[in-house]
């Protein structure tokens, strides 16, 4: 990948990605899963990157993976760097919290028995926390009162804003958000997508973790699909306006099958674990594999985005998509 592109610095790179797991199976013999494999992408400030694929794909520990948070029988290949820095468990501790912070997926994240505006400030009950707390409940819609309450008291909207509140009560550079809309209706969820597009035209790299292509478009710079642990395309936010301007079948394929655009899901199922094909993920639903699919597949710059794709480079997705096969 390149160092940088047009823009702001580029705060997060990431090259290669890989996460394993290691499991036992019969007769206490070990045995590895790959859960993420080459994943590349990069962050750069003032930017909000979205990272969109279905359940089980393997978002989240792409999340937890950057910010050093994966579990004891994980195992991380590649390379990640933070401002041109590899981001090494001893930075990431000094890191983490402070210009790198999570918002999680899961509200159980916040302490039950802790009122959340002790939570905001991080423990810190000086008169310049306490304000600052104010200020930042108060941007994202929440009164003092707010603050005084338990995590059981509040709506899941008012969940999702305090863990919001709490990650950029520091003034991170980079945000992190895994999922921050799962149970939400949509005027909600939209709202809390917004609070990152904010965050984002700050100056703060953002990049969303998101099942949602919908709701990621409405707000994000540029869109990176993921499928099987693997990212396929990575293209600016306006391509999808135009199925054409998609580079890869499987990013033709989502186009298609949201509710605007005629709603026409591929038959098929995203693999997992040890089915993953070889070479491309997406061959065995793709109406344009052929032989040397099967083959590893290199992830290349193409018409101003980035495809892992044999056929796109020659500009045959073009002309015609995956329908998957019948």
């Amino acid at each position: 990948m390149e160092a940088e592109r047009e823009g702001g610095e580029v705060l997060l790179s990431v090259e290669h990605l890989s996460v394993s797991f290691t499991r036992y199976g019969r007769g206490w013999k070990q045995k590895k899963l790959m859960a993420v494999r080459d994943l590349n992408l990069e962050v750069k400030a003032g930017e909000l990157v979205a990272v969109v694929g279905s359940s089980g794909s393997g978002k989240s520990l792409l999340a937890h993976g950057i910010m050093g948070l994966l579990p004891y029988n994980a195992s991380r290949e590649g390379k990640v760097m933070y401002r041109n820095q590899a981001l090494t468990q001893e930075r990431l501790k000094k890191l983490r919290g402070n210009e790198m912070v999570l918002v999680p997926q899961s509200v159980s994240y916040l302490d039950p028995l802790m009122k959340v505006g002790e939570q905001v400030r991080k423990g810190f009950r000086d008169p310049q926390s306490r304000k600052k707390c104010r200020e930042v409940l108060a941007r994202y819609g929440l009164g003092e009162e707010a603050g005084k309450l338990y995590p059981f008291e509040l709506s899941g909207g008012m969940v999702r804003r305090i863990l919001i509140s709490t990650a950029v009560q520091e003034q991170p550079r980079l945000v992190i958000a895994d999922e921050p809309t799962p149970g939400l209706h949509m005027e909600a969820a939209v709202r809390v997508m917004g609070h990152f597009q904010e965050i984002a035209k700050e100056g703060a790299g953002v990049l969303v973790i998101t099942h949602d292509l919908d709701l990621a478009l409405k707000v994000a710079d540029r869109i990176v699909v993921f499928y099987a642990g693997t990212n396929l395309e990575e293209a600016a936010a306006g391509d999808f306006r135009d199925e054409s301007r998609l580079r890869h079948p499987y990013t033709k394929a989502l186009y298609r099958a949201m509710p605007q655009n005629g709603f026409c899901p591929v038959p098929g199922s995203q693999p997992y674990g040890d089915d993953l094909p070889k070479g491309c993920v997406f061959w065995p639903r793709c109406e344009l594999a052929e032989g040397r699919c099967q083959k590893p597949v290199p992830y290349s710059r193409f018409r101003g985005g980035m495809v892992r794709c044999w056929k796109a480079a020659e500009g045959v997705c073009e002309k015609t998509g995956s329908q998957g096969r019948r």
